[in-house]
């Protein structure tokens, strides 16, 4: 029986926007933002863009703007088995949060002049769905690569049960942060943001952390769309750990984990030291 004092997660969609290096062509960039000082949740780190699932991204009316692929063919990519409605509305909400934080739409009919608008009423309420048959717009779930989920620890009261997904776009899409729940933005080589992360120039979550190491370790931005489209992704499923006074966080695989085997490559810890994660081996 589950414990009564455990958070069910809510369904959530991150979205790392991938594009080829302005300066390096054998090289790529994915897209983080800030997040608000003052946010209730991971304040002040850098992020990709994404978000919970609202009502509202299962919406009929919105699943009718659906093209790309059929919601079959998404949940096979996504590997769960999932209602539909329920499945179709973590795409959307992958799609309208990175409209929201990032200003890029992963779909056809929203001109790039109309981008800052939409995104207004968005902050303002007006629902995605309205939004949409204004502007005579879908939604391209096959842009959205489904690459590795991972859950909140039990003992967090704020779960998520979170979806990443790699979308390529070209090099010239201009995106820019919100202002609102996110205060700045770059276009990071993967391993450049671990570099800065190392030096203290920003802060990441581990699993921001993690996938930035996954990404270092692709060759290329085909090469890393091409790995995530061959599998299934991985369910990383977190746990809080304490060696002495220095809490941690075990992955699969990790002596501290209940799951034996490894699911992502990497170390299996974050260890918190100085007010940061750092991936460690045990």
């Amino acid at each position: 029986m589950r414990d009564a004092t455990v958070t069910v997660p809510r369904d959530a969609a991150t979205v790392l926007l991938l594009r080829e290096a302005l300066e390096a062509p054998e090289g790529f960039e994915v897209f983080m933002v800030q997040r608000h000082p003052k946010s209730a949740f991971m304040a002040g780190v850098h992020v990709f863009p994404g978000g919970k699932v609202d009502d509202h991204d299962r919406a009929a009316v919105v699943l009718s703007r659906v093209v790309g692929c059929t919601i079959e063919e998404a949940a096979e990519a996504l590997g769960e088995n999932l209602p539909s409605h329920r499945l179709a509305g973590i795409y959307v909400a992958a799609i309208r949060e990175t409209l929201e934080e990032a200003g890029v739409f992963l779909g056809t009919g929203i001109a790039q002049d109309q981008i800052p608008i939409v995104r207004r009423q968005l902050a303002s309420n007006t629902s995605f769905e309205r939004i949409l048959e204004a502007q005579r717009a879908n939604l391209a779930l096959d842009r959205l690569v489904p690459w590795t989920r991972w859950i909140t620890p039990e003992v967090e009261p704020r779960r998520y049960d979170t979806r990443f997904f790699l979308a390529k776009v070209q090099p010239e899409v201009e995106a820019t942060h919100d202002d609102r729940e996110t205060t700045g933005q770059g276009w990071f080589s993967p391993s450049a943001a671990l570099e800065a992360a190392d030096a203290g120039t920003i802060g990441l979550a581990p699993p921001t952390h993690r996938s930035l190491e996954m990404l270092s370790a692709a060759r290329s931005l085909s090469d890393a769309l091409d790995s995530a489209r061959r599998k299934k992704p991985p369910l990383v499923r977190p746990v809080f750990g304490q060696d002495g006074e220095v809490p941690f966080l075990a992955l699969p695989g990790d002596p501290a984990h209940p799951e034996g085997q490894a699911v992502i490559p990497g170390p299996t810890r974050f260890v918190l030291e100085r007010g940061r994660w750092w991936s460690r081996h045990p």
